[in-house]
């Protein structure tokens, strides 16, 4: 059953407490990609029999593959993948940035370029449940950017990789797709096997092994960020009907045991309308085990004196999901400071952003709202900038170069400029 709690200053630490992943993790990802970056393919064929019950020699999944996937897509799946999938390029495709260049009359020429990540990585989760969504959010960013070799890992139990995760690969535009899951994946794409090659950034979600592979490798490769548990937070008004609230609350607890939902109101009444409901639509959801004990250790409606005080806090939590089931969302809108995706209105369920809506899905959890971004374009470049002086033009600032170089103790640097303009 979800707790009810009064919003108060002496329940702060209580209130804001998050749950986190297990944290025994570290050394057994540490002694995985060591096994990985010195035996390479040998390794991914060992850690695929063991977690993923296969031990084919090959593991790149191949053209004939993706086509069987494609037959065995419901037609109208399909369709729904098709159309979400131009939904996020059309959302995306307005992130797309462009360089700039400065000519100034004295010579002097500054610009940056925007250019693509060359080679990128996508991980997608193929365990308790498979993710053709997290595809399509990973991929289409990363095409738009112009990345040119686009690598993607996914679990394969019994060496069949879920057929709606390669129908979406194909929508999006992968250029390669390997069988390997877990943090061996993430060490294969950050340092190469015989087979997979290795690329310049890893973004996507993960369970625990795999975070803490992101966070291994981070260095050697850039990474996205380091998910934690999937988040909900909904502010709601008692206008809001409790059967849609319970639903959305649940929509995010069946994710994982470890995930959280939580529910901020200022009608106590309400609460325990929505605390009831949580339980009746609990008791006949299909992943109500894992929902439950998401709901349990972890689920939570806080109630404020007002909306006002809810944002506020809301925005202390700084979750992944936010829901606005208010009247006039947008004037609330202004208020939020922190989140990573924000659901206005009483009829826009977060599961509108997780399939379809446009806006990317992959988001800061674990309150890293309050300075990080949803995954986008922006992922996938890197800006490279340039300078261009005339003669005449360094002769100008040379003097002012040296003054600057030698402040900080660099005669060398001062030299590098000077040598110039006294030798004309």
């Amino acid at each position: 059953m979800m707790r009810i709690m009064k919003y108060s200053d002496d329940k702060k630490q209580e209130i804001f407490k998050r749950n986190t992943m297990p944290a025994d993790v570290e050394d057994t990802v540490k002694d995985i990609i060591a096994d990985v970056r010195e035996n390479g393919d040998a390794a991914i064929r060992k850690y695929n029999a063991k977690f993923d019950h296969y031990d084919q020699d090959d593991f790149k999944v191949s053209k004939e593959e993706i086509d069987e996937a494609f037959e065995t897509v419901d037609p109208k799946l399909l369709d729904v993948i098709k159309e979400s999938a131009e939904n996020i390029r059309r959302f995306h495709s307005n992130q797309v940035r462009e360089g700039f260049e400065l000519k100034e009359e004295n010579g002097v020429v500054l610009g940056q370029k925007v250019m693509p990540i060359e080679k990128v990585g996508v991980y997608v989760p193929g365990g308790t449940a498979a993710y053709p969504s997290t595809v399509l959010m990973d991929v289409i960013p990363a095409k738009l950017a112009g990345c040119s070799e686009i690598v993607m890992t996914t679990p394969a139990t019994g060496g069949k990789v879920n057929p709606n995760i390669l129908a979406a690969a194909h929508i999006a535009g992968v250029t390669q797709i390997f069988k390997v899951g877990g943090a061996q994946a993430i060490a294969a794409l950050a340092y190469g096997t015989e087979t997979v090659p290795r690329v310049f950034k890893i973004v996507g979600p993960g369970n625990a092994f795999v975070a803490e592979a992101k966070k291994q490798v981070f260095g050697q490769v850039a990474i996205d960020m380091i998910a934690g548990p999937s988040e909900i937070l909904v502010v709601a008004d008692d206008k809001t009907r409790p059967d849609f609230l319970a639903a959305d609350l649940l929509s995010q607890a069946e994710h994982d045991k470890y995930a959280s939902a939580v529910l901020i109101t200022d009608s106590a009444d309400f609460a325990k309308k929505v605390q009831a409901e949580v339980d009746k639509q609990l008791s006949v959801l299909p992943r109500k085990e894992i929902a439950g004990a998401s709901i349990e250790h972890n689920g939570k409606i806080i109630v404020t004196d007002n909306l006002d005080k809810a944002i506020d806090v809301a925005n202390e939590i700084a979750p992944e999901h936010l829901e606005l089931c208010v009247d006039d969302p947008f004037k609330y809108l202004e208020e939020v400071k922190n989140a990573g995706s924000v659901f206005l209105g009483r009829d826009c369920p977060e599961a509108l952003g997780d399939y379809y809506a446009g806006p990317n899905h992959t988001l800061p959890t674990s309150g890293t709202a309050v300075f990080s971004s949803p995954l986008g374009v922006d992922d996938f470049v890197k800006r490279m900038q340039y300078s261009y002086y005339t003669p005449d033009a360094l002769d100008a600032a040379a003097e002012k170069i040296a003054r600057f170089a030698e402040a900080e103790g660099l005669s060398g640097h001062a030299r590098s400029a000077l040598i110039r303009s006294n030798n004309r």
